[in-house]
């Protein structure tokens, strides 16, 4: 792995935020979050891209990448800069091979060994999970 992007702050926006998400991401942005995931596990498919369509406009004036939890056909569809991944979804591999090598991938990691095991994937970046 070889990290390409410093998200050393970013917010994990889920649809329990939904009316407040203007709001919420611009005090964000302001404060120092450098990208946006999109975790709306709730959502149809249909309003996952809606939701982030409206967060792909609020963050391009920023430069702020939006990432998709878990759904690469939803980042694909929108034009999001990346998916962000758990143990359990879209082997990286393949996602990689879907975004090509320009698309951003995060991966969750809740035990060393699979830290270790990362630094083998073309990641962007780990994230520590619960």
């Amino acid at each position: 792995m070889k990290p390409r992007a410093d998200f050393s702050l970013y917010l994990i926006a889920d649809e329990t935020h939904l009316e407040n998400f203007d709001s919420i991401i611009r005090k964000a942005v302001l404060g120092g979050v450098r990208a946006v995931q999109l975790r709306a596990k709730n959502l149809s498919i249909r309003q996952m891209v809606e939701e982030g369509i409206k967060l792909l406009h609020l963050l391009k004036p920023f430069r702020i990448p939006l990432l998709i939890n878990d759904r690469v056909d939803v980042a694909l569809a929108i034009g999001a800069d990346g998916v962000h991944l758990g143990q359990s979804d879209l082997d990286v591999r393949d996602a990689r091979l879907l975004l090509g090598k320009n698309g951003l991938i995060g991966l969750s990691v809740e035990t060393l060994d699979q830290v270790v095991e990362a630094n083998q994937y073309e990641i962007d970046y780990v994230a520590a999970s619960p």
